[in-house]
Order: structure tokens, then sequence, then C-alpha cells
């Protein structure tokens, strides 16, 4: 009489290739994002990016005389490869006894797990563009995102396509904008899942990764002083480890910081072309998307027995770098929380 296996319901090649097929739909960014695998195989963990500079306007050439010659130009950005990687647990009492599908669910689970820490990272590249609107003045609408959006300087002859990334608690206020418009009301082509309307010619599209922030540096006005942690706390005296983490720039003990609560809103633009006419707004090639993804390897699923616990541990890695390759391409705005 046949007898069912472990190892007949868990096979490590089948479900790295269910969860590589599945991750890039999972991942909340990839819709704006570039996949680049073509540092698979290749050796080191580091990737350099480069960045062309213009080589400036054409010039007037009278008849009979040589045109000179300009020297092409380039910078690089790099980034590190890192691993990102979960692990389950399943005994075989769980995976034998049919009452669901455990070995599913975890590869599902697996996979909602990389994208996650993907987008995360995806997150803080974007948060690395140059371009920042203030507008914490106030909550996010119309006007706002107007001003934000101008900071392109957009010299095509029809917008480009973009989106915004709101916080979901931004989205109440956003929809008494009159000039909101509801994807219910507005039916439209949306670029990603996700959508929940438009403004100001931006797709809307919220995610619970646009944090709030409570606090913002200002050394020459701030009323609170950022002190170890080590130090006893009080009201005008905050530790670095609290305050950090619910402020935007990177601090030290000795700033100061002052109260402020807003969001962080990127707007991307999601077209194939640069948005501004002149290549030497930003020295990337016209199809340059904002993010691209660079991945080394493809996911890797294996698993191993703990034969005294009667246990098997299913893990998942990706070898991958999030990076900002196109700076022209995003604005940050602050709006007030």
């Amino acid at each position: 009489m046949g007898q069912t296996k472990l190892s007949n319901i868990i096979n490590p090649e089948v479900m790295a290739d269910m969860i590589s097929a599945s991750l890039p739909k999972k991942i909340k960014f990839s819709p704006i994002a570039r996949i680049d695998n073509t540092l698979a195989g290749q050796a080191g963990n580091t990737i350099t990016v480069p960045k062309y500079a213009y080589i400036g306007d054409a010039e007037d050439v009278a008849e009979g005389v040589a045109m000179g010659t300009t020297v092409l130009t380039a910078s690089t950005t790099q980034a590190t490869v890192k691993k990102a990687g979960k692990a389950v647990e399943i005994t075989d009492e769980a995976a034998l006894s049919g009452y669901g599908d455990p070995v599913g669910e975890a590869a599902n689970q697996l996979t909602m797990a990389i994208a996650a820490k993907v987008d995360n990272d995806c997150h803080d590249a974007l948060l690395g563009a140059s371009l920042v609107y203030d507008g914490t003045a106030s909550a996010i609408g119309y006007e706002g995102v107007v001003n934000a959006i101008d900071l392109f300087e957009d010299e095509s002859d029809t917008p480009t396509s973009k989106i915004v990334f709101l916080n979901p608690k931004q989205v109440t206020q956003l929809r008494k904008d009159e000039d909101f418009k509801d994807i219910n009301k507005y039916p439209m082509p949306v670029i990603m899942n996700g959508t929940i309307g438009s403004v100001a010619g931006c797709q809307v599209v919220t995610s619970k990764k646009i944090k709030e922030y409570g606090y913002v540096k200002d050394n020459s006005a701030g009323t609170i002083t950022i002190v170890s942690d080590a130090t006893t706390e009080d009201a005008t005296n905050k530790r670095l480890g609290t305050i950090q983490p619910l402020t935007f720039e990177t601090l030290v003990v000795g700033d100061k910081v002052k109260v402020l609560k807003y969001y962080i809103n990127p707007v991307v633009v999601t077209a194939a072309i640069d948005p501004n006419q002149e290549a030497n707004a930003d020295g990337f090639s016209e199809e340059s998307p904002a993010l691209t993804i660079y991945t080394k390897r493809n996911v890797e699923a294996e698993s191993d027995r703990d034969i005294l616990a009667k246990t098997t541990v299913i893990s998942a890695d990706e070898h991958y770098a999030a990076v900002l390759s196109n700076d022209s391409k995003v604005v940050l705005a602050k709006f007030k929380a």
C-alpha cells in the first residue's frame, strides 16, 4: 500500500516557482518599477547605475567649418544587493491532516512576506528623491498636488501619467475636495491596482507604507533637544531612539526638533518618457523609470526536516536591490496630517 510522505507534498522547486511567479503581483510598487534581472549569475553584490550627463544643445555651424567635439561624461550611483527571507515550520500532522492547505498557505505567506519587504525598500528608495514640496501648512488637496507636480517642470505636449501615494487616513480629506474624481463616479484606465480616483491629473493610490511623521528637524527654532538613549526624558529632552522613527530627517544627539504632524506623499511619473524635454534635467535616458528593482537571484525555497520533532521547516529568500533610478520623476509632497 502506498504511503503519502511529506516529500510528496512539499517540493521546494515547485514552491520556488510558485513564489517567483506571484511575487511581482504582490509587490505594491512593481507597476511603477522596472524589474531588472540582468545581474543574475554575475559576480559581486554592488550595483553601479550610470547617470549620463547631457552633452548640451546643438549649436550653429558655419558652412565649411568643422564641428567641435564634446566629452560625454557620466556619474554613477551604487546600491548593495540584500537578501530578504522568511521561514515557517509545519508539523507532519498539520501537513497530512487534510484540514485546509498548510503547505499552500505557507507558500502564499512567504510570498507576501518577501513582497512586503521589497515594497518597504521601494518606498525607502522613493524617499531619497531630491524634489520636495512643503505643503505642511494644509492637508492634501487639489491646490497642493498642483504645486507639487509643477516641480517636475513638465515640458511635454501631453500630460504625463502620474501616481500620488496616500495614507488611508488622508483619503477622507481628499474625497471632500470638489476637484477629486472618485473612480466610482469617473471610471478610468488605472495604472495600478488600488487606485481610488484622481486629482490634478494624478491617479491616487492608498498605501499604509505612507507613514505619519510627528516631528521635523529645526535646530534654530526647535523646542525639543535630542539626547542619548541613556538619558532620562522630559518635556524638552527626548531620546534619539524615541524621536528618530517619527522624523524624516536623520538626527544626531544635540539636534533640535519641533512638533509637526505630516505625511510624505511620493508623486511618481510613470510614463515611459522623461517629463522634461531637455535631457540635462536629470542626465538619464528618456526611457529610465523612476524606480528599478534589480534581482540578483530568483526566489529560492528550501526545506529541512527535524526528525525528532517530526516537523519541516520551509524557507524562502530573494536577493535584490531597490534603486531610485530617475530622480526627476519623483516629487516628495509633504502635507499636514
